[in-house]
């Protein structure tokens, strides 16, 4: 059993930045992909972007590319996703979420069998 929880959202204007956080519990974190994906108003869940269990590889949707960083400190079982350059397209609820298995590509969210509880990010104009 894996419990995820998020923090971090809010209310921003566009152009500012956000971290969230995501916090793990209950079995070692280190072992494991984590993903992160968010989901608008109206629109399926969307994958944001991912880190790889031991090599530490990252992966990220087009749209986010150049402005969202993901990082991971297994020490404290916690993932991040630094936020940069927020546009109003950006909001969403992000969900943090463990792969079910460590390989293969991240980007699906039927891949991961784990979630938190999701954080609001909202980017005003």
């Amino acid at each position: 059993q894996v419990q995820l929880v998020e923090s971090g959202g809010g209310l921003v204007q566009a152009g500012d930045s956000l971290r969230l956080s995501c916090t793990a519990s209950g079995r070692t974190f280190s072992g494991y992909i984590m993903g992160w994906f968010r989901q608008a108003p109206g629109k399926e869940r969307e994958f944001v972007a991912a880190i790889s269990s031991s090599r530490g590889s990252t992966y990220y949707t087009d749209s986010v590319k150049g402005r969202f960083t993901i990082s991971r400190d297994n020490a404290k079982n916690t993932v991040y996703l630094q936020m940069n350059s927020l546009k109003p397209e950006d909001t969403a609820v992000y969900y943090c979420a463990k792969k079910a298995v460590p390989f293969g590509r991240p980007t699906q969210a039927g891949e991961y069998d784990y979630w938190g509880q999701g954080t609001q990010v909202t980017v005003s104009s």
